[in-house]
């Protein structure tokens, strides 16, 4: 039986059926091939307005029941992978989902992992200051380290998110000031 879920946070077009969301769960993790976080997981989700919270978590848990995924834990964080069964079932059932959906999901799991690999190979620094300010210092992997001023907590964030949405480019424009 196909219960309808909870319509909080869902938008137009979103999944409203149990089983819709377990089929957007192992078709999300078995396109992208690559373990995600169960909080990345809701995220993209609910960023894209795609499910309700609740009954993504729901979801994924019967979903590990039944043996379609597989959660790991490491470093205190709970990790999803899709088996053999899941993507087997996701390869027959996956054109009940809209396209809509599918891309969309597809699309933020690609720029979440993104984000995620370049704040692991991309280093931000804070350091407060006594006479007010922060220095925050950017470092890419022996590439480039550089520290600049900024006045608040707000600016440190904006810089900050600035950086990681695209390290290469502040060091690309730095390269190209210093050499043309």
């Amino acid at each position: 039986m196909d219960n309808f879920t909870f319509d909080d946070g869902i938008e137009p077009g979103g999944l409203r059926t149990r089983n819709e969301i377990k089929l957007l769960v192992c078709y999300l993790l078995a396109s992208v091939d690559e373990k995600i976080t169960r909080s990345q997981l809701c995220e993209i989700a609910l960023d894209k307005g795609l499910a309700n919270y609740f009954e993504i978590n729901q979801a994924v848990s019967e979903l590990v029941a039944n043996g379609s995924i597989v959660s790991d834990f490491f470093d205190c964080e709970e990790y999803l992978s899709v088996t053999e069964q899941g993507r087997s079932s996701t390869k027959t059932l996956e054109m009940q989902l809209p396209r809509s959906v599918k891309e969309k999901a597809i699309n933020a799991a690609i720029k979440m992992l993104t984000l995620a690999k370049r704040k692991r190979e991309n280093k931000v620094e804070v350091e407060k200051l006594e006479n007010g300010g922060y220095h925050v210092t950017f470092s890419m992997e022996e590439m480039m380290k550089l520290t600049i001023y900024v006045a608040d907590e707000m600016q440190v964030e904006t810089v900050k998110n600035n950086f990681y949405e695209d390290p290469v480019k502040l060091y690309s424009s730095i390269i190209a000031s210093l050499t043309v």
